[in-house]
């Protein structure tokens, strides 16, 4: 080997300086750069005459100025030979460079005086920059770990428990320090420890014990019913462990109780209110059926009082079941809009006679308004519609002693084929103080306190209007008025636009409304009338004679079958509830005698009106549906619509 002698040392020292791969620099004890390798020129980006142009502090990032303060006083008071740090600084370009610094300080031979450090620069932004994403993605898996709902707990492959998170003590009663070094079956059972170890590499028998792991222990004896699922923990391709999250399913459960519950409720509602309607709309059939067959009688004016005070309390009493039965049916879901062709001005026309009646007692004056933007043929719901309307006007006449109602519609917008209008009922009536607006369209609200009020009524009808225009994708809302008393309410509904506009005429004809007297026949009809209720008897045969035809009574269904095989009839009304054999069998039986003949018009009667019904027995062989109370213009249309169907025929 050469002898190190033979080297020249200063050359030696000049080719280490300009070669190596640490930047060195020499700098003065006032911090100014004195001289710098290659290396340093590299790592900043600047040029050895730049260098001298600024100091080293000019270029150190603004936290890390006061990083050597203390290092340097020891290394100038010969308390330390040298001293390394973790610096930033910025390039050329502005960049942080982050470098492990090593300064050291060189004194002068004779009297040892400080002369100037010389600095070792080495550039680690690369391994910084690494460095810092690891410590981010180790905070951000430590706060998902810290801060999740679920209990996260580590095990190693021997089964015992390395770590978890916070929810791990709420959930078992454990602090985490106790659980460290425990067995897993502590938490999970023996059983289920037992299968898990061997299983911890097949996915399949993973899956399967995630679903067999419902329980946790906790500390204090009992069980704590939890949904589990393992995760590998999987280091350098290699997998050291596993986790295994749980979620408490307590509350979850406890949900899905309630949620049973009050599924099982809204059924409990829904068959309650088919009963209901059975059971009151039967009794009231006969006390409204009866006043009108009275009324028809000949009576003194005192009886004709009486019986008109009856027939008003009837209709009360039915519009009151009628608005429980309208809210419950659209609070369990079981309302649905129907679309049909409806001419809006028709719609208003129709409304308005129906409480026409009620204005003119009071003597109110009744205006309506209708913009020419406004489209005469739409498609829409029109029973909701009128449904609407005479709530709202109602409650104008109810609430307005003397003065004017108006009805103003107006066309939103109108685009392609979709329309919106806004229908605007105002009354110069008592109006609604102000802090009971919010309030207004809550079910079973009533301006009135209830023991002083002087109205009658549920308190359903707004909360039902609101219901029925939310399904017509409208909006419902009070204006008090500015300019007089009383109030204004609004609301706005959807409609398809009808293109065809040949169909207005056939609509016209659709929407005509026929006296009764005209509309009966004739023609006498051979009517067979099945009801196992003798009031419910009485009020058809009387209604159906009154119109001017012959009537045979049956108690049930079995009757009603054998009457078909004696005789042949135009109309069969069956009702639904019978004994022996109810009206839907009947029905059945009687389409499989008249199979070929001359088969009879088997009309519904029932006391059911949830939504769904007419469907429902028309489906089963029925022909058409009423329910009761059973009016005389129900039966009249019925038998006009028969007329009509064999007038078509011959």
């Amino acid at each position: 080997m050469q002898d190190i002698k033979s080297f020249n040392p200063q050359a030696l020292f000049e080719h280490i300086y300009a070669n190596a791969p640490i930047g060195i620099a020499l700098i003065s004890l006032d911090r100014k750069w004195m001289n710098v390798n290659p290396s340093v020129c590299r790592i900043f980006g600047y040029s050895e005459e730049e260098f001298k142009t600024f100091t080293i502090d000019d270029i150190r990032h603004p936290d890390d100025h006061n990083n050597s303060s203390s290092f340097l006083t020891e290394l100038l008071d010969g308390v330390i030979p040298f001293f390394d740090l973790e610096n930033r600084y910025f390039n050329k370009n502005g960049d942080i460079v982050w470098t492990s610094v090593h300064v050291s300080l060189v004194r002068n031979d004779q009297d040892g005086e400080p002369l100037y450090y010389i600095t070792q620069f080495i550039d680690v932004t690369k391994n910084k920059l690494a460095e810092l994403k690891l410590q981010e993605s180790i905070e951000r898996y430590t706060s998902l770990k810290k801060y999740n709902h679920d209990a996260i707990i580590s095990f190693g492959l021997d089964g015992k428990i390395m770590n978890g998170n916070n929810m791990v003590q709420q959930l078992t009663g454990y602090h985490i320090e106790e659980l460290i070094g425990k067995e897993i079956s502590a938490l999970i059972g023996k059983k289920n420890a037992i299968y898990l170890l061997p299983a911890l590499n097949d996915h399949a028998a993973i899956e399967k014990l995630e679903k067999d792991i419902n329980f946790v222990q906790h500390k204090h004896g009992h069980s704590v019913e939890v949904l589990a699922t393992l995760a590998p923990i999987i280091i350098q391709n290699q997998t050291k462990g596993f986790y295994i999250i749980v979620k408490d399913m307590t509350e979850q459960k406890k949900l899905i109780i309630e949620k049973e519950a009050a599924e099982k409720t809204n059924k409990a509602k829904s068959d309650f209110l088919a009963m209901m309607s059975h059971e009151i709309r039967t009794p009231m059939n006969g006390v409204i059926g009866m006043t009108d067959v009275l009324l028809e009688t000949e009576l003194d004016e005192e009886q004709i009082e009486y019986v008109q005070i009856i027939k008003k309390s009837g209709d009360t009493l039915l519009t009151i079941i009628n608005d429980i039965l309208d809210f419950s049916k659209i609070e369990s879901g079981k309302t649905e809009l129907t679309e049909e062709p409806l001419n809006v001005r028709t719609i208003l026309s129709e409304t308005l006679y129906m409480v026409m009646s009620k204005a003119l007692e009071k003597d109110l004056e009744i205006t309506t308004s209708v913009c020419p933007t406004v489209p005469n043929l739409v498609h829409g719901d029109s029973t909701k519609l009128r449904q609407v309307l005479i709530n709202l006007l109602s409650n104008a006449i109810k609430f307005t002693p003397k003065g004017a109602i108006s009805i103003v519609v107006d066309t939103v917008w109108l685009e392609m084929n979709r329309v919106r209008l806004q229908f605007a009922v105002r009354d110069t009536g008592i109006g609604v103080p102000s802090d009971q607006v919010d309030h207004l369209f809550e079910p079973f609200y009533q301006v009135d306190h209830f023991m002083t009020r002087k109205t009658e009524g549920t308190g359903l009808g707004l909360a039902i209007c609101k219901k029925l225009v939310e399904l017509m994708d409208g909006q419902i809302w009070h204006e008090a008025s500015k300019e007089q008393a009383g109030s204004t309410f609004l609301f706005t509904a959807n409609f398809r636009v009808q293109l065809n506009h040949s169909e207005s005429s056939q609509y016209d004809l659709w929407s005509q409304q026929y006296d009764i007297a005209e509309s009966a026949t004739e023609q006498n009809l051979k009517i067979l009338i099945a009801e196992d209720n003798e009031v419910n008897q009485v009020v058809l045969q009387k209604m159906i004679e009154k119109l001017g035809h012959k009537t045979t009574l049956v108690q049930n269904g079995k009757e009603a079958v054998e009457a078909v095989k004696r005789h042949s009839y135009d109309i069969i009304f069956m009702d639904i509830q019978m004994p022996w054999m109810d009206g839907l069998t009947a029905a059945k039986l009687i389409n499989e005698i008249t199979a070929g003949k001359k088969r009879p018009c088997i009309v519904a009667v029932t006391a059911h009106a949830i939504k769904g019904d007419s469907e429902k027995y028309i489906a089963e062989g029925m022909d058409a549906y009423i329910s009761k109370p059973v009016s005389i213009n129900a039966i009249a249309e019925i038998i006009e619509r028969l007329e009509k169907t064999r007038e078509s025929a011959l």
